[in-house]
């Protein structure tokens, strides 16, 4: 996958926008309401990555399946990973990982509390 369908496919999600604050290369997706991150695109040595929340426990186990899954550049290496997007990392796998990144990134709901 190219960048750019990679930022489309992540602007697919409810209320996602782009950003560019670090440069004009690296595009970061947010939630709307809260500006939380749930991914970073961008390319390095002309490939394309794509970083990605992940549960501490499920990013250990990734990186041990897929070798186009690294500790996330320049990220907490615990809870983030780095997606090589043209690896052994099958389409509908990556679209997992995005989906994740999204629900553990997106604003809390509160519960009412009864008097």
């Amino acid at each position: 996958m190219t960048t750019r369908e990679l930022i489309d496919y992540c602007l697919t999600y409810p209320s996602a926008f782009e950003d560019y604050p670090f440069d004009e290369v690296t595009a970061v997706l947010k939630h709307q309401s809260n500006k939380k991150m749930f991914a970073l695109i961008g390319e390095r040595d002309e490939k394309t990555y794509i970083n990605l929340k992940c549960d501490p426990m499920k990013a250990d186990i990734l990186r041990t399946l897929f070798t186009g899954v690294t500790p996330g550049y320049h990220m907490n290496k615990s809870h983030w990973n780095t997606v090589l997007a043209d690896s052994d990392v099958p389409f509908a796998e990556l679209c997992l990982m995005i989906q994740e990144s999204f629900d553990l990134t997106k604003p809390k709901t509160r519960k009412k509390v009864s008097p």
